[in-house]
């Protein structure tokens, strides 16, 4: 059979029921979650944070069994690293709950007030969204993230994680929902969706009638099928194809910690640096020691001709390298002759993500910092900052490359819509 016919087929195989019976959950859920006072909310945040603790061993005995079959399915050592759990990352994903429960809950917060000639007063109120599903890939501390985050903004949560991931999921939901109806909450107040093929996801993004929101997290592959398929509201997050650009007048220290540091410290992240932009003034001081660190990281280099006259062991980069979110130990290098070409070719490869800057210019400084359009500058930092906790916001539900609602870091505000209450007394319009 062919087209259509395949397709339902293939729909009859997998258990829709699932998807939308923990769909309809969530709806009813939210309900109650918009009811939640603040300090509930956070007594449940502080269980799940607690329970993470308490039970980290029974989480990464699951997370290695999705490490054995990832090491089977030869997901390479960048998505493997991406996947592992292990103490500290859990100690880690704790904290980041309990940053949130000390942040300020956003619901019901006024964020304008007015009153009108006829005596109408206007208020406009932070209000939760409803339900938002997430979509992402391989990392299991997203589960974490998204649960904190949503509960804090009194938005009930569908998760459908990745397969490479669904043992670590499934351990760490179980965990979080047990401690979240001892601390007062209804049961499977976070929705895990198991069965991980391609159909439940397109079910998930076009039941409009449950879901309010949908948030893709993966590679460019996974972020644009679920926007092309989607009839619920999406924000894309996540495609990093990262820039660094060495300016004239970087310090040289400066601009090889940054240029090392945004490549190497976790190269599967979606704001590690993909490509590194040097201006031609600095090649020779700057070049030799990055490429040495690199190589000695086990980074694949492609470069432009100038480039390749530094090592024999690096490859030609061509648009195609250029525009690749590697998510790997590989980068792409350019020798560039200004401010101005750098920023050209970040317009033409860049993802709206982060873009670096290393300069002691102030002009150069606020040319890139106002002609590159992307959701975050970095001026002398590494592009590794791009983030949830390092921003303060305790997690992330994502990071958004669009312009729309939101842009950048997501953290609580920006899981909530508002609303206009308005108070009269009796007016009547003529």
């Amino acid at each position: 059979m062919r087209g259509k016919n395949v397709e339902l087929v293939l729909l009859e195989r997998v258990p829709m029921s699932d998807v939308l019976q923990k769909s309809q959950q969530a709806k009813e859920i939210s309900k109650f979650l918009i009811t939640v006072s603040t300090e509930l909310k956070n007594k449940g945040l502080q269980a799940m944070a607690d329970a993470l603790r308490e039970q980290q061993q029974l989480i990464i005995s699951a997370n290695k069994k999705d490490l054995l079959q990832g090491e089977k399915d030869n997901i390479g050592k960048a998505l493997l690293d991406r996947l592992a759990l292990n103490e500290q990352r859990i100690e880690d994903m704790a904290v980041g709950l309990e940053i949130v429960i000390n942040l300020p809950d956003p619901i019901n917060e006024v964020m304008e007030e007015w009153a009108r000639p006829n005596g109408l007063n206007i208020s406009k109120i932070r209000v939760p969204i409803g339900v938002i599903a997430i979509i992402y890939e391989a990392r299991p501390n997203v589960t974490v993230d998204a649960a904190g985050l949503t509960l804090k903004t009194s938005n009930a949560v569908v998760l459908r994680g990745s397969s490479s991931a669904i043992n670590s999921n499934k351990a760490i939901v179980s965990v979080l929902n047990k401690a979240l109806v001892a601390a007062g909450f209804p049961l499977n107040t976070i929705n895990l969706i198991e069965h991980t093929s391609r159909e439940t996801v397109t079910e998930l993004v076009t039941l409009k009638q449950y879901i309010d929101l949908v948030i893709p997290r993966g590679g460019a592959g996974l972020i644009n099928a679920v926007v092309n398929s989607s009839t619920v509201p999406c924000i894309e997050t996540g495609i990093g194809n990262c820039h660094v650009f060495i300016d004239s007048s970087a310090k040289i220290d400066k601009a090889i910690q940054i240029a090392i540091n945004a490549k190497v410290q976790r190269p599967s992240v979606c704001n590690a640096a993909e490509s590194l932009l040097i201006h031609q003034d600095v090649a020779n001081k700057v070049l030799p020691s990055i490429i040495k660190e690199y190589f000695a990281n086990a980074v694949e280099i492609y470069g432009c001709a100038q480039t390749r006259k530094f090592s024999d062991k690096i490859l030609p980069a061509t648009d195609k390298e250029y525009a690749t979110e590697f998510s790997d130990y590989k980068i792409s290098i350019k020798i560039v002759d200004s401010v101005d070409e750098a920023i050209s070719h970040i317009d033409k490869f860049g993802t709206r993500h982060t873009e670096a800057i290393v300069s002691e210019n102030k002009e150069s400084i606020a040319l890139f910092s106002n002609k590159v359009d992307a959701s975050s500058i970095m001026i002398n930092a590494s592009t590794r900052f791009t983030d949830g906790f390092e921003f303060g916001f305790g997690a992330e539900i994502g990071i958004s490359t669009q312009k729309m609602h939101a842009r950048g870091p997501m953290g609580l505000k920006e899981l909530t819509t508002y609303k206009y209450v308005v108070t009269g007394d009796g007016q009547v319009r003529e």
